[in-house]
């Protein structure tokens, strides 16, 4: 029996701190080293960071990395451990991304990736070049202070495996998993029987499950040990690297690392029996006829035995339940997670979210106090790094430290409610009891003044006073007057978050949370430049559906039962006055519901639909719901204002990402903010196939066979909801225009 210990990792990396992210590296190699591991894998890029994107064009950040990886060199940390350290390279003037193998203190082989991720929020293509020759391994000479420093001048370089006396091991890099002619097809077939992935996964919402069911599929159809490491946190920008370090053997699952904490550094070691690799190989006919004729794969033949032989009380590491969050806990613990990394890292005091007792805002405070409630549940477990935070960022005197998450929320997080004449005593009372039991600190600040104000210097200039469309005044001026409350909020927010710390007698500032979630943003109903800007946003990508099914999670698991109530009430911008008839209402101004939105993002962005394949899909998915015109007109009713609102995404509040039909415009859905929102040639498409189908005369037999069928499935018990349409028209649709 040839017993193997293997390491894999979760590392909270910083992209270009190569202090923070060196001692992560050591850290995590000493403790492979003190579980027994002779084997251990880090992340992809771990020495620079995953997220240095136009840092790696410079000169700097590549020198730095050798700088890292020659003090790594220099010390103990390799002795008697095969060690994979990601970093960039320059190889005849091209950049790589690399896998370094190192071993008792002398590189043995570099691994370029091959295959690079170049899409979605991945731009590799920008700053690498992907390895393309695979016949041949090559000398790379390395940097002349590199090479004196550990007494060596040249390292295989390129595509390969390496071939130990007792072991053979290769190399694949994050997106190298996902593709369909992967690397490890041939090495397996050439022997290779541990794969190491070194990755940078970001965290999506309902993904994991595919990147674990890749790691089980690729040693279930060809055996072998795969292990993968991750970065996990925030590593400077929108995304949260949602670790979840595992090791599969045959198809199971051995290990698995957390998918969100608050740890700088996780290990997870397992013992693998190598034997039950080849015996697994050995048994399916099929692998033994292809690897008997396979392309040879090049290798580097090391003179090293890492495999132990059986002794008593040495037990394989068994297979174990895979954990997987529901997304309601991914909501919570992810952008909790990434909103500690950022309040830590930015070296503010806490942060000030503008609380008005509807379901966004309601769901960023929550996401505030899951993040306190995580950091009191660390300290209770000894983490050191995590006290020290909090007592920085606290501000606690000697000897003083956070035992409880409301009275850490006392210190760390301000709530301001800023009522006008038309918000309700029942979004007040909300905000008010929400923030009571995250334990914020809480202002309610009515600001009808500073609107009046406002107000009054506008007649001054103009002789004219606007009224809202209830009081009979113009579209223009009712959306004049919701937009001028929306933008005070914002000023008065960040005004508040600079200067309450001094007020307090503290130090530093507050960072200004935003609360628009992903629909609203896609459509575009928010003012630009009101409360939906701020410093960052933890829902920004997030669903309306997912986050009110995220506030009855919450109002049961982090035990704030306002929220309950909060997401019972329908959701309103309360920016008009309240009448005995009229009360402004989202889905009415929007014209839409959530509902729809969601449909329509996921078509747009997932399914790469124009207005004219959206309308064809929708015509089969609501087929005995609406008519052809009824789709027509929704579908043109959403590319309108999606074309009339689309520049508002260019100024949008950072926001972590969770969702793959994102409209944001920075770096993850990228075209243009200026529209014919007419879309003159798209809804001329549409009005004649609207025009053809009615000629058919099919869809109203589908209509009457659907409605049929609907009458006999009245009679059964219902299993779930059906989908909710409202009418296409809009009472406000052109909100913060």
């Amino acid at each position: 029996m040839r017993l193997l210990r293997v390491a894999t990792c979760n590392l909270n990396q910083w992209a270009m701190d190569f202090d923070t992210n060196l001692r992560n590296v050591k850290e995590s190699i000493s403790r492979a080293k003190a579980a027994g591991a002779v084997v251990r894998i880090g992340p992809e890029l771990e020495l620079t960071g995953y997220g240095c994107e136009d840092h790696f064009l410079e000169q700097d950040t590549t020198a730095h990395a050798w700088e890292c990886l020659k003090d790594i060199l220099s010390g103990d940390y390799t002795d008697n451990i095969l060690c994979s350290i990601g970093m960039p390279i320059i190889f005849k003037s091209v950049r790589y991304n690399c896998q370094v193998f190192c071993l008792n203190r002398k590189i043995i082989m570099i691994r370029p990736k091959m295959s690079l991720a170049n899409d979605g929020n991945y731009r590799e293509f920008r700053w690498f070049s992907a390895w393309t020759y695979k016949d041949e391994l090559v000398d790379f000479q390395l940097p002349i202070d590199v090479s004196e420093a550990i007494d060596q001048e040249t390292v295989p370089f390129g595509y390969g495996y390496l071939q130990f006396l007792d072991v053979s091991l290769a190399a694949e890099t994050c997106e190298e998993l996902f593709t369909a002619n992967a690397p490890r097809i041939d090495l397996a077939f050439s022997g290779v029987e541990v794969f190491m992935n070194a990755s940078g996964s970001h965290h999506q919402l309902r993904k994991l499950n595919l990147r674990i069911d890749s790691m089980r599929n690729a040693t279930r159809l060809c055996g072998g040990v795969y292990m993968y490491a991750n970065h996990q946190g925030c590593d400077g920008g929108r995304l949260y690297y949602d670790g979840c370090c595992c090791i599969a053997v045959n198809g199971d699952v051995v290990a698995q690392g957390s998918q969100f904490s608050l740890k700088d550094v996780e290990v997870l070691d397992a013992l693998i029996d190598l034997d039950a690799v080849s015996s697994y190989r050995a048994c399916v006919s099929s692998f033994r006829e292809q690897a008997s004729h396979v392309t040879k794969v090049p290798c580097v033949k090391v003179q090293y035995k890492l495999c132990q032989t059986f002794r008593d009380g040495m037990i394989p590491t068994d297979p174990i339940e895979i954990m997987y969050h529901c997304p309601e806990e991914e909501i919570a613990f992810g952008p909790s997670c990434w909103l500690w990394d950022y309040l830590r890292r930015s070296r503010a005091s806490g942060f000030l979210l503008p609380l008005s007792g509807g379901a966004d805002s309601s769901s960023v405070a929550a996401i505030v106090g899951c993040m306190c409630q995580l950091v009191i549940k660390d300290i209770n477990k000894g983490d050191e790094q995590v006290k020290a935070d909090a007592m920085r960022i606290g501000q606690y005197k000697d000897g003083e430290f956070p035992t409880d998450s409301r009275e850490l929320a006392k210190r760390l997080f301000y709530t301001v409610y800023m009522g006008t004449e038309n918000s309700s005593e029942d979004t007040r009372s909300r905000a008010k009891r929400l923030a009571e039991e995250i334990g914020s600190f809480h202002f309610d600040v009515p600001i009808d003044s500073v609107v009046s104000a406002f107000l009054s210097l506008f007649e001054r200039l103009t002789g004219k006073r606007p009224r809202y469309k209830v009081d009979g005044g113009s579209h223009t001026e009712n959306l004049g007057l919701q937009n001028i409350q929306a933008r005070i909020r914002m000023v008065l927010a960040f005004m508040m978050a600079s200067l309450m710390p001094w007020v307090h007698n503290k130090s530093g500032f507050y960072l200004v949370l935003g609360s628009s979630n992903v629909d609203e943003g896609l459509r575009g109903y928010l003012t630009k430049y009101d409360c939906s800007s701020a410093d960052i946003n933890p829902i920004g990508s997030v669903s309306k559906q997912d986050l009110r099914a995220f506030l009855r999670w919450a109002a049961v698991n982090l035990q704030y039962s306002s929220l309950a109530e909060v997401e019972a009430a329908p959701p309103t911008a309360e920016l008009e006055p309240i009448r005995m008839d009229y009360n402004q209402l989202d889905e009415v101004d929007m014209g839409m519901t959530y509902e729809e939105l969601s449909i329509y993002g996921r078509l747009r962005k997932i399914f790469r639909c124009g207005p004219v394949s959206m309308f064809q899909n929708l015509c089969h998915r609501w087929c005995g719901r609406l008519s052809p015109s009824e789709v027509a007109d929704k579908v043109k009713h959403f590319f309108k204002y999606y074309a009339i609102n689309r520049h508002k995404m260019t100024v949008l509040t950072p926001s972590y990402h969770a969702e793959s039909y994102s409209p944001e415009d920075n770096r993850f859905d990228l075209r243009q903010f200026l529209y014919n929102s007419t879309w003159p040639y798209q809804f001329r498409k549409i009005d004649q196939l609207v025009q053809d189908i009615d000629k058919d005369g099919k869809w109203v037999d589908d209509r009457r066979a659907d409605s049929q069928l609907r009458q006999r499935a009245a009679a059964r018990p219902a299993q779930g909801g059906g989908m909710g349409v409202v009418a296409a028209g809009s009472a406000n649709p052109s909100v913060g225009l």
